[in-house]
């Protein structure tokens, strides 16, 4: 017990609210392509997946619904998403 060695422990650096911002707007994108992609699955799922892709396509509109809450409550409108949407879309080409 008494070589125990304490670590100092960093304090964890909270985020401006740009970037809470910007990570709800990435959370809102994801979420759409999630979205998009169970659909277009769904169109062609066979026995058990249609359930499986049900779920999903709720789960994913359910988490789009309370994404979009938050955003309008904060001032963030769709034209925001859309810019920022081509913003990374652009870095990832240059990247």
């Amino acid at each position: 017990m008494q070589n125990e060695i304490y670590i100092k422990e960093e304090k964890i650096v909270e985020k401006t609210e740009i970037e809470k911002e910007i990570e709800l707007i990435k959370a809102i994108i994801k979420t759409r392509e999630e979205l998009k992609v169970a659909n277009r699955n769904f169109e062609y799922a066979q026995d058990d997946l249609v359930d499986y892709y049900t779920y999903q396509i709720k789960a994913n509109q359910a988490k789009l619904d309370y994404l979009i809450k938050l955003a309008k409550a904060k001032g963030i409108e769709v034209d925001m998403i859309n810019d920022i949407k081509f913003t990374l879309w652009d870095e990832e080409e240059a990247g």
